[in-house]
């Protein structure tokens, strides 16, 4: 029978040696397994058929009636692992936390499960007449969000 421990196994022996890393592994109702692999500068549809034929090959019969779908884990969608969050330093992101406010800024860092994002607000600085953007420092911690993923920007 297979089950998600198999499929990772699988699925970090195909990873090592390249700079993809696994996302998520779900199984659906439908006997659907669907693979979400990630890479730093994006996920090409030849790799994704090489890791499915991998699978395929390693599995044999043991696949059954289950449908492989190995994809990418999309972009704009809210980030599932560290390395997602360590690929996109730099990059503009949208959190929204546990009470509902959303917080839009550059990605500065990620230390563990915490990750510091930059953002502009507006502050009264002594000798000033009106309110200046700064830039303020922002923490979260990955396990007190509902969601951080990356903005897509089109200028």
């Amino acid at each position: 029978m297979i089950n998600k421990e198999t499929i990772q196994a699988l699925v970090g022996e195909w990873l090592q040696g390249n700079d993809y890393f696994l996302v998520d592994i779900n199984f659906g109702a439908d006997d659907k397994i669907v693979i979400e692999i990630d890479h730093a500068d994006g996920v090409w549809i030849d790799d994704c058929a090489e890791l499915s034929r991998f699978l395929q090959e390693r599995l044999g019969d043991e696949l059954g009636e289950y449908e492989l779908e190995v994809g990418s884990a999309g972009l704009g969608q809210p980030f599932k692992v560290e390395q997602q969050y360590v690929c996109h330093i730099g990059d503009t992101v949208e959190v929204l936390d546990l009470e509902g406010k959303k917080t839009r800024g550059v990605l500065k860092s990620v230390d563990g499960r915490n990750f510091t994002v930059t953002v502009q607000e507006k502050q009264k600085l002594e000798g000033k007449k009106s309110p200046v953007l700064v830039d303020v420092d922002k923490v979260f911690s990955m396990d007190s969000i509902k969601y951080a993923k990356y903005l897509l920007a089109f200028k």
